[in-house]
């Protein structure tokens, strides 16, 4: 194992998953950037087939990528041997997926499916015991040890699968759409649930979801698309400070950041290369094709449609339009309409970074 101390809990760089389907290759991620700090509640939205779930193997050793750079609290994974890969995943790593038979088997009872993976693990009979009373009683679930998954409800499922994901007791949580099959009232409670864990249990999160109201809870949102992190999303209180997400702030310290309003600050991503993804209905809205013109300007830069490659402005469909439906991730409204000329867009142009404001 290497020293633990790397300055980010989560360290990607130009990271890169090719599979070999029907005899061709087929890119998942295509160097991809990432870095989370220790405690950090992360969430990653993107269209299907963006890199989401293979970045989540990833992170959770389930899946070797084919190049570049992962590191987890100091580890390089890809130096990982297979037998050493196996300890990462059974000793550091937590997995809560949206499928519930996935989770839990269902001719055990709760208390013995949480059991289960500490047997495993060579717990003796009181640690097994002891601890899966603790975390029973640390998801609310107390009553229902001696419950099978059939009876119990969709929600209650899912906090005994969030306590079997903490049963070898991870510094890791990784959690594919937790709240998938559940209404939003339950959402909200399994969502107050791992806000409280990770206090309780210094947890660092990452969640993959397609709901635009369980990433706001989170304390980033990256979106990916096309195997490379496109935009990250941050909370920013009113005086310019990023602020924790609005259950991080009721456990905070300071009452500034829980107090003050809080606007949210989408900013697009750039690699190690300085290679950026602009998305796509931005990029319809300012007419930019496949070239564009790059000006320096008071303050940043500016991105203009190139003359020879300007396209036609298009509408995008909220229904159709996957990247319409992830700009909705961090604005109520749509994006504003052109005034068209012609065709096209008077001055197009459109900036590296942008400010979406609500107040909370």
């Amino acid at each position: 194992m290497t020293e633990q101390n790397h300055e980010h809990f989560i360290h990607c760089t130009g990271l890169v998953k090719i599979f070999q389907v029907a005899g061709l290759e087929v890119v998942a991620l295509q160097g991809l950037d990432l870095e989370v700090e220790r405690g950090e509640i992360l969430a990653l939205v993107g269209p299907s087939g963006s890199g989401k779930s293979t970045l989540l193997s990833a992170l959770g050793g389930l899946d070797r990528p084919s190049a570049g750079k992962l590191e987890i609290d100091g580890q390089n994974l890809l130096k990982f041997s297979q037998i050493e890969l196996t300890a990462y995943r059974r000793e550091q790593v937590g997995f809560v997926w949206q499928q519930t038979t996935r989770n839990l088997l269902p001719y055990l009872t709760a208390g013995q499916n949480i059991e289960l993976l500490m047997t495993l693990a060579g717990s003796s009979a009181q640690e097994r015991q002891a601890w899966a009373a603790e975390l029973l009683e640390a998801v609310g679930m107390v009553e229902y040890a001696k419950q099978k998954p059939p009876q119990l409800s969709g929600g209650q499922q899912q906090r005994i699968a969030i306590a079997c994901a903490l049963a070898n007791r991870p510094k890791i949580l990784l959690a594919d759409e937790p709240t998938g099959e559940v209404d939003w009232p339950t959402a909200q409670r399994i969502l107050t649930l791992l806000r409280d864990l990770r206090e309780r249990y210094e947890l660092t999160i990452v969640l993959v979801t397609h709901d635009p109201r369980v990433a706001e809870w989170a304390d980033r949102v990256i979106a990916i698309r096309d195997g490379r992190t496109s935009t990250e999303t941050v909370r920013v209180a009113s005086n310019g400070i990023q602020a924790a997400s609005d259950g991080a702030a009721a456990h905070s310290s300071s009452t500034a950041h829980a107090e003050a309003s809080v606007h949210f600050e989408e900013l697009v991503v750039l690699d190690s290369a300085g290679r950026l993804q602009l998305p796509g209905d931005q990029r319809a809205l300012a007419g930019i094709g496949r070239r564009a013109r790059v000006e320096l300007v008071d303050g940043g830069i500016l991105i203009k449609a190139s003359d020879e490659d300007r396209i036609e402005v298009t509408t995008a469909d909220p229904e159709t339009d996957a990247e319409a439906t992830y700009h909705s991730l961090y604005s109520a409204d749509p994006p504003p309409a052109p005034a068209p000329s012609n065709g096209r867009v008077k001055g197009s142009w459109w900036k590296l970074r942008w400010l979406r404001k609500r107040t909370e």
